[in-house]
């Protein structure tokens, strides 16, 4: 296993920004409401490789300015790459007549190190080092091949040495830089010795390729397993099935106890999902169910489909009577409604040949179950929040179209963020960001023992819905390998990585082709109240391609088709949603390097359906603002009544004699109405992309029981039994009632956000929309328009459709106040 290493010196940079834990401790509790604010940032973007200069001046670049716009959301970062490829002919050890050799890699006070090949003279390595300009305090690089001795020190065989004045400069797109031979020089580098080492020494920036895989000098204290851990990745979900099992009927069910009629149920087990039927009602040796049990597999399918037929003999005692195991691969995949073949499967009697070796003896008769069984393709399956998600294509490729949109996000830093761990009795933080849109995670590289990382990586997705949400979290590593007190006492495994924070971009939000340049909070809520943990620091931009296919997508169905030809029920929805989330954590845990169950379980909210007090009143007083405005139209009207203002009140009559005057003015007059509003409140619109609200969210108005009730296990860690029982059933009720109080309010706003230019796209449709309206019932005679109206409302079912209709589907794309909820 390769190491890196640093010299000691007498100033570390790592620890120059080191901070005393309590003075940043005590810094949110300020509580002052800028704080919790979305700030606009002025970044230096783009790469700019300017006219003269390596570190000391020379050898960059010539002929004035290059700006390219490879990584234009990001700052640029300097490194010196170094990629030590293999060595030839080396000196053997007089004694052993052997050579064991590693190479260094030197740079005034830091060296990294390659592993050690025993008994190479002509070694491969093949690594690559990279070391950021602002650590640079030298101007001679040193490559040093060594062998490694098991007593004493070291053998010296020979080193290269570069002038950084004169290493070349590598901008991508460009190819890479062919590595060369070079001769090695003894100690001083006055003579040539046996040997020759391939090298390859540029400059360059983190947008060039070697820039993930290469070991970093400002990672020099990480060491074995921990190297991998804090890589940048981009890693990508498993392709994820509805499993649905239509259990039909099973014939020939036989109890071991003739002497009763048995009550029969099906059991289907995949993996850790487990589904039963109801107990067959009929009491014969055929049952009958018709029931749908539906499950989560993940390509490629590893668990195999157990059916097991059982008998309840009593409250607390099943006895299986047949059972069959079948492989995912037999089954069919489904694309639409169109039904499945059913098929007849040979149940194998319980326990049959499990003490018996011959199954020569084996019985010609069986039970068997009628089954129709197949993978849904036309489902999304769901492993994020609905009001969050992320995607909405269905499972089969075949079924997704065209992308409408390219999401950009360069994501730069964070500021002020608080320490996460001691580490040598000192607070310290060691920060990475993990970024989900669509099937697409990205996990940037470790920044180690600072409070304000500097990441400038930058990261594109295909968008197909202007309807999603991109979700970014920051996370403390705490699988170093190693370093000081870097995991818990439980070891590096027992380790988990805490959360930092969160941050929600809706992406409808966003106007087309511009770059938002904000600084988010990063708001957690403890059982002490919300707390700031710092800023995340991003560059987002989205690009449309085609402005036709993005007024199309509006009128669209959120969901494919399948969902409301066949829809699920809210409480399996649920349910298969908690068994996806548990499929990607597992899977992306299996990564290299992995990308952690707590921070995939963060991501996708694993705890939103848990009962709150403090997320209940927030949705309630959501709703009540609502019908704020209801009132306050009231008081204005009291006030138009009374002739409060006299100008207001005469223009008010006017109107009202018109209208009633000319009935047919109505619906006209009040489209024209609302296109003026509209208009009108564009110079209002927002100017960023809404975040967490903490007033909104209710955290900074919830008491401390409320919050040590949200914080609780559940079930309940309360120790009397009587008590649990109750509150775990309250919280599951009041868990529900939440969730309704939370959709109404969430419709409510949608109707809000018709004309608040927050979704600028939904707003210039419908004030367009406004327009033509008031067009054409200008034009229009109002009995016509009635006519037309009534005869729609109470068309036959022959012509009525059973997706929704585009007025429902534009109305759900509008966006709520959900994104702003912590």
């Amino acid at each position: 296993m390769m190491s890196i290493k640093r010299r000691p010196r007498g100033n570390n940079p790592m620890t120059m920004h080191a901070i005393n834990p309590q003075v940043q401790q005590g810094h949110p509790n300020s509580h002052h409401e800028e704080d919790y604010n979305v700030r606009d940032t002025s970044p230096q973007l783009g790469e700019r490789w300017p006219n003269g200069g390596n570190y000391n001046g020379r050898g960059w670049m010539s002929g004035g300015e290059r700006s390219t716009s490879t990584y234009d959301l990001v700052e640029q970062m300097f490194y010196l790459y170094v990629r030590v490829v293999k060595a030839k002919n080396l000196t053997l050890n007089s004694l052993t007549s052997t050579c064991d050799p590693y190479v260094e890699v030197r740079l005034g006070n830091y060296k990294g190190r390659t592993k050690h090949l025993d008994k190479r003279s002509n070694p491969e390595w093949n690594q690559v080092y990279a070391f950021s300009k602002d650590q640079i305090q030298s101007s001679i690089l040193e490559v040093i091949v060594k062998d490694k001795e098991t007593v004493g020190r070291d053998d010296y065989i020979g080193r290269v040495a570069f002038d950084l004045n004169e290493v070349p400069t590598r901008v991508p797109p460009d190819s890479p830089l062919a590595p060369q031979w070079y001769r090695l020089e003894d100690r001083r580098g006055e003579g040539r010795v046996r040997g020759d080492i391939m090298l390859a020494v540029w400059n360059g920036t983190q947008a060039d390729e070697a820039f993930s895989d290469a070991w970093h000098s400002d990672a020099a204290t990480v060491y074995g397993e921990g190297v991998f851990n804090i890589r940048s990745k981009v890693y990508v979900s498993p392709k994820l099935w509805y499993l649905r099992v239509n259990v039909i009927e099973a014939q020939d069910v036989i109890s071991s106890d003739r002497n009763r009629v048995p009550e029969v149920f099906i059991k289907a087990q995949m993996g850790s999902q487990v589904l039963r039927t109801k107990v067959c009602p009929t009491r014969s040796t055929t049952q009958i169910w018709n029931e749908d049990l539906v499950f989560v597999a993940a390509e490629p399918f590893e668990e195999q489909l157990t059916i097991t037929v059982e008998d309840r003999v009593h409250g607390s005692k099943d006895e299986v009577l047949g059972k069959i195991m079948l492989p995912l691969t037999l089954f069919e995949k489904r694309l639409d409604h169109r039904p499945v073949h059913s098929r007849w499967f040979n149940l194998e009697k319980y326990g049959f040949g499990m003490m018996e070796g011959d199954r020569r003896n084996e019985v010609k008769f069986s039970s068997r179950i009628h089954m129709r069984i197949c993978l849904e393709g036309g489902y999304h399956v769901l492993d994020e929040s609905t009001l969050y998600a992320s995607d909405h294509r269905p499972t089969a490729r075949q079924l997704w179209k065209q992308p409408i949109g390219m999401l950009e996000v360069g994501i730069l830093g964070a500021q002020k963020l608080l320490p996460m761990k001691m580490n040598n009795s000192r607070g310290s933080t060691d920060a990475y960001c993990v970024a989900k849109y669509g099937q697409k995670w990205i996990r940037t590289r470790t920044i180690l023992d600072t409070f304000s990382p500097k990441w400038n990586e930058q990261y594109t997705w295909e968008v197909y819905d202007p309807c999603t949400v991109i979700t970014l979290g920051v996370f403390d590593n705490c699988h170093l390998g190693g370093g000081g007190e870097k995991a818990p006492s439980g070891g590096s495994n027992a380790a988990r990585d805490s959360r930092i924070g969160k941050v929600r971009i809706r992406l409808s939000t966003l106007e087309a082709n511009r770059i938002y340049t904000n600084s988010y909070p990063l708001l957690v809520l403890h059982q002490n109240g919300v707390k700031k943990m710092g800023e995340l620091q991003l560059a987002i931009r989205f690009t449309t391609l085609s402005i036709a296919n993005m007024v199309y997508i509006y009128g669209q169905p959120l969901l494919p088709k399948m969902h409301y030809l066949s829809p699920f029920t809210v409480n399996q929805v649920e349910n298969l949603r908690y068994q996806a989330m548990n499929i990607v954590a597992m899977r992306l845990g299996r990564a290299e390097p992995p990308l952690r169950k707590e921070a995939v379980e963060y991501m996708l909210d694993v705890d939103s359906h848990m009962w709150s007090m403090r997320r209940s009143k927030a949705n309630f007083f959501r709703m009540m603002s609502l019908f704020s405005s209801a009132i306050t139209m009231g008081k204005w009207f009291n006030q138009v009544c009374n002739w409060k203002n006299p100008v207001t009140s005469v223009l008010v009559h006017i109107l009202f004699l018109i209208l009633i005057l000319y009935p047919e003015l109505i619906l006209p007059t009040i489209f024209l109405y609302m296109f003026l509003i509209g208009l009108w409140n564009y110079r209002f619109r927002p100017r960023n992309p809404p975040h967490m609200d903490t007033k909104l969210s209710w955290a900074e108005g919830a008491n401390p029981d409320e919050l040590d009730e949200e914080f609780d296990t559940f079930p309940s860690s309360k120790p009397h039994d009587v008590v649990r029982m109750r509150y775990d059933r309250l919280r599951s009720v009041a868990g529900r009632i939440q969730t309704v109080v939370g959709d109404i309010a969430t419709q409510g706003e949608r109707f809000h956000s018709l004309l608040s230019w927050r979704d600028t796209r939904a707003t210039s449709l419908f004030i367009v929309f406004s327009l033509c309206s008031a067009v054409i019932l200008y034009a229009t005679p109002p009995r016509v328009v009635a006519l037309v109206t009534g005869l729609y409302f109470l068309r036959h079912p022959k012509f009525r459709s059973k997706m929704p209709s585009v007025p429902s589907n534009f109305f759900k794309r509008l966006p709520a106040q959900t994104d702003s909820m912590l």
